[in-house]
């Protein structure tokens, strides 16, 4: 066993990072912008919606406006650090480096309890629309649950060239279907729908924010879901052709595109079935084509279908992510290192199933995609607090660090999405005090796993300790 500060490396045999391989190659820039719009695309579908109950149309205007700031200057902090550490870690291995093994640990953690329950919430989501169809008589939804989990896991397995090509098909599908409800919607507009929800009389409440200023901090929550998850396009970095060039165009295009079609579906659909409706609604887009075309309408039924798409997309890729934070995290040992192994595909199997199976039994239980948004949504702010943190300190810790792209704006980009973050994060608990309350605590718990038993535990060769491993050296003959 060797020491590094605080931590201690333990020894492993010659084949085993051999065991813990990755296809190379597998994506290019374009690949990795659908993957990004992938992870994401579901939250134009479904879910959005729900913050119109929260925080009312304007309140969940003003939501999405300062999450689509803080997402995009944050995604410029993310378009650098992947570009100068290209590693399956990502976020964690941004954090390692710049914050050391707790920081990074913490950062990966977060990440994880976001990508292993908004599948859980996008399977909800899945279940409502096939409900809305009338498909196969549903009226409970976890065999929906399982069946998704099963399949698209299984694809995850047999290879990721192929899962990346399949998910960039369905995410083109999806993408249809937004225009598609977007040249349907247009002509059937009415301003006056966005606020026909009437005012609640609280502090600051009117008939643009029904819900007063406690609303609109609600709704942050809501508004992060037009974005989550497309912080995930760098877990693709040790599989990408070039991600020094590669990661900084897929990323910012995703966010790019996320924010306009999410405006779309914001403006569009409560303004023509009205905010009221909508703020309850399992199937937004279809119900405002009903609205706009009558029950029976074709274009409805299209958008029905194909919106199961986007939920698919999204679910599909975010599976994809979590495996890779997952594998990486064991592969450092910071968790149970057999959580790391890949199989003849170079596709880490463990790190699928783990995360999926936890997932499916979250979504049956709970089966309440709005509680599971905020679960969710609470790794996620917590992560983009340290994300952003570790942009601004490797910027001030390692000035002359090579970067493939550096970001515009500098730290003051990333410490406004700082400063936004914290503020999401603190909406969690104001919409569900506790839901966050419970996975703060599963949050502290990880923590307390890393502190007292995986710190002695960790793998010096894993790549992401390497990068913090030479840095620390480098500094040293300073």
């Amino acid at each position: 066993m060797t020491k590094n500060s605080h931590i201690d490396y333990a020894s492993v045999d010659k084949d085993y990072l051999r065991h813990r391989q990755l296809k190379k190659g597998a994506a290019g820039w374009i690949l990795l912008a659908g993957l990004g719009i992938a992870y994401v695309i579901s939250g134009d579908f479904s879910g959005w919606n729900l913050g119109l109950a929260a925080g009312g149309w304007g309140g969940l205007l003003i939501a999405f406006v300062l999450m689509g700031i803080m997402y995009t200057c944050m995604v410029f902090g993310l378009a650098e650090m992947s570009s100068t550490l290209p590693t399956a870690g990502a976020g964690y291995g941004f954090a390692r480096r710049a914050m050391g093994p707790l920081g990074g640990f913490a950062t990966g953690m977060a990440v994880l309890i976001e990508y292993a329950v908004a599948p859980a919430a996008i399977a909800t989501f899945i279940g409502g629309y096939i409900e809305a169809l009338g498909l196969f008589g549903m009226t409970n939804s976890w065999p929906v649950y399982l069946v998704t989990y099963i399949v698209f896991i299984g694809i995850h397995m047999w290879g990721v060239g192929e899962a990346l090509k399949l998910m960039f098909g369905i995410t083109a599908i999806a993408i249809v279907a937004l225009l598609v409800t977007v040249f349907g919607l247009i002509p059937h507009f009415e301003p006056g729908n966005l606020f026909d929800i009437v005012p609640d009389g609280s502090a600051g409440s009117s008939a643009f924010m029904p819900f007063g200023i406690s609303g609109t901090l609600a709704a942050l929550v809501f508004g992060i879901w037009f974005f989550l998850a497309v912080e995930g396009v760098p877990l693709a970095a040790e599989e990408s052709q070039d991600p020094k060039r590669d990661m900084p165009k897929g990323i910012i295009t995703a966010v790019i595109f996320l924010v306009f079609s999410g405006a779309a579906m914001l403006i569009l659909v409560p303004g023509v079935a009205g905010a009221e409706a909508m703020s309850v609604s399992g199937s937004p887009l279809p119900e405002a084509l009903r609205e706009a075309y009558g029950q029976n309408s074709a274009l409805a039924n299209f958008v029905n279908y194909a919106g199961l798409a986007g939920l698919v997309a999204s679910f599909f890729s975010i599976v994809y992510a979590y495996s890779r934070q997952l594998f990486a995290l064991s592969r450092a040992g910071y968790l149970p290192r057999v959580l790391s192994l890949t199989g003849s595909r170079h596709t880490p199997w463990v790190a699928l199933l783990v995360p999926g199976t936890i997932g499916f039994i979250l979504a049956a239980v709970i089966r309440n995609g709005d509680q599971l948004i905020n679960i969710a949504v609470f790794g996620a702010t917590v992560s983009y607090v340290l994300l952003n943190l570790s942009h601004i300190v490797l910027r001030i810790k390692e000035p002359d660090l090579t970067r493939g792209y550096r970001t515009p704006g500098g730290i003051i980009t990333t410490s406004i999405a700082l400063v936004l973050a914290v503020v999401a994060l603190i909406a969690t608990f104001v919409v569900d005090i506790l839901a966050a309350g419970i996975t703060a605590g599963v949050f502290v718990l990880a923590l307390a796993y890393f502190w007292f038993y995986s710190r002695h535990r960790l793998v010096a060769s894993a790549p992401e300790e390497e990068f913090a491993i030479l840095e620390s050296e480098e500094n040293a003959l300073k």
